[in-house]
């Protein structure tokens, strides 16, 4: 009888621990996941703003950095998406578009499902995304005790919102693997000068990249002369001597060394001979130390690299949607205009990431912050996708990537004449060429404007350095393909 009574004691007592051990260690279900991973993000975000705001050149922490930025990213679009379901439905309504090329991807309604992962509810992707940040934040210990010993960089302080406008987003690690490179110093042997390819779609931030890192005091101090060669300059016969030709960057007479940056942009290939000229003339010319950048599309110019190339790429959906929120709110809490925040999220969804259009319509959201603009700027957006797919095919991407013009929409006193963007440039500076007025963007897209011609359309100024001035060459054209003809009433 005893043991029996003990048999049936501890029986008990393992099930009560049984019970307590699920009761207090049970992943977090229903109504609080969404709190709990609020305030889980608030701890990364924490721990990722100290980490920008510190020099870190450690790579295997840069790494780390990166993995929990992009966990932040994922953490922030899967609760964003979640608080923005219930409006979802509501857009679709307002903006019946027939899109026959990609039913799934443009009906907002059918995005949220087509957005499951094998299967899974939003909810189950929460706790998915939950548990990989609880799983993450306790690896970050010797992260953050290691990150103390790191130097503070010398900024002044902004709201988040401020310094996404004055800071390269998300591109720490690459900032610093370019710095690694130009700050090295010569060793006997090395290849003289060393060369760093950086490759990358249009459009990425290749030249804003490099321009950061050229104004680094470290940089500037470290080379006496910065030198910037365009395709042009390639073709040039003062280059076998790096005399005369290029543009002057910076200069430096107090290095107290002869060490020379060189920076190749190529927008285009480029033959090899040409190439190959270029590097066997600095090779003669230039002193130990010098260095050599040269940015391209293709990836043929990694094999003239004496390091490993350095790859750009787009951000992914979910950083792209924390960067555009950000710069499109402001210092506005997205939380208290949910109907808002989900016109955002599917305009940031049709935007394919790219930046030429964060930086169009964040401004003009921002400077017109009310549902019917936003919901205008959304249908804009989907209209011009669809025209612009029916006549190249559902490979069209945008128009700041595409070698084809753009049909960007009708022309409102005659809908069968168009407003296109021929092709898109920059410049340092926004006055007028021979008289020609330059439209505003928000006129140009939005407005009732009657140009008629070719015409030119300021898009917007860049407040990071090169500090350039995006502007569009246009035309007003007939409507004269079979995919457009005006018996389409669905546009």
């Amino acid at each position: 009888m005893e043991t029996f009574m003990s048999a049936i004691l501890s029986d008990l007592a393992s099930r009560s621990i049984s019970f307590l051990i699920n009761k207090y260690c049970s992943k977090p279900t229903g109504s609080n996941i969404e709190e709990r991973l609020q305030r889980l993000l608030l701890r990364v975000q924490i721990i990722v703003e100290e980490a920008e705001d510190r020099l870190i050149t450690n790579q295997a922490m840069l790494l780390q950095l990166n993995i929990l930025r992009k966990e932040m990213y994922r953490g922030y679009y899967t609760l964003d998406k979640f608080r923005c379901h219930g409006n979802e439905e509501d857009n679709s309504k307002d903006h019946q578009v027939s899109y026959s090329f990609a039913p799934c991807k443009l009906n907002p309604a059918k995005r949220v499902r087509c957005c499951q992962v094998s299967g899974q509810s939003l909810q189950e992707q929460q706790q998915k995304v939950f548990s990989s940040l609880e799983a993450i934040i306790e690896d970050m210990s010797e992260f953050i005790i290691f990150l103390n010993n790191c130097p503070r960089l010398c900024r002044q302080p902004y709201s988040v919102h401020l310094l996404l406008d004055k800071c390269l987003f998300s591109r720490q690690m690459e900032m610093e693997h370019i710095m690694n490179f130009l700050l090295k110093e010569y060793t006997s042997g090395a290849e003289i000068p060393g060369v760093l390819p950086i490759i990358g779609p249009g459009k990425v931030g290749k030249t804003t990249l490099i321009e950061h890192a050229c104004d680094d005091e470290r940089v500037r101090n470290h080379f006496s002369r910065i030198v910037c060669f365009c395709e042009n300059d390639l073709k040039d016969e003062n280059m076998v001597s790096l005399r005369d030709c290029g543009v002057t960057k910076h200069q430096n007479r107090s290095t107290g060394g002869e060490r020379i940056l060189i920076i190749i942009e190529l927008t285009r290939d480029i033959d090899e001979c040409t190439l190959n000229r270029l590097l066997s003339a600095s090779k003669r010319c230039v002193a130990n130390g010098s260095k050599i950048i040269i940015t391209s599309r293709s990836d043929k110019i990694a094999c003239f690299g004496t390091t490993q190339a350095l790859r750009l790429k787009f951000f992914t959906q979910e950083a792209y949607w924390y960067f555009f929120k950000v710069r499109t709110f402001g210092s506005i809490d997205a939380e208290e205009h949910p109907k808002m925040a989900s016109i955002a999220m599917d305009m940031a969804r049709e935007m394919n990431a790219c930046f030429m259009c964060s930086s169009i319509y964040s401004v003009l959201l921002k400077a017109n912050f009310n549902p019917q603009f936003w919901n205008a700027a959304l249908k804009r957006i989907r209209e011009f996708k669809k025209m612009n797919t029916l006549l190249y095919g559902a490979y069209f991407d945008g128009p700041w990537g595409s070698v084809e013009s753009s049909y960007v929409r009708r022309v409102n006193e005659n809908p069968s004449e168009c407003f296109v963007v021929l092709y898109d440039y920059q410049t340092f500076s926004a006055e007028n060429d021979a008289g020609v007025p330059i439209l505003s963007v928000q006129d140009f897209l939005f407005g009732s404007v009657r140009p008629q011609g070719k015409f030119k359309v300021l898009g917007w100024k860049s407040h990071l350095p090169p500090h350039y001035n995006y502007m569009f060459s246009c035309e007003v054209q007939k409507l004269v393909h079979n995919k457009l003809s005006l018996e389409r009433r669905d546009l």
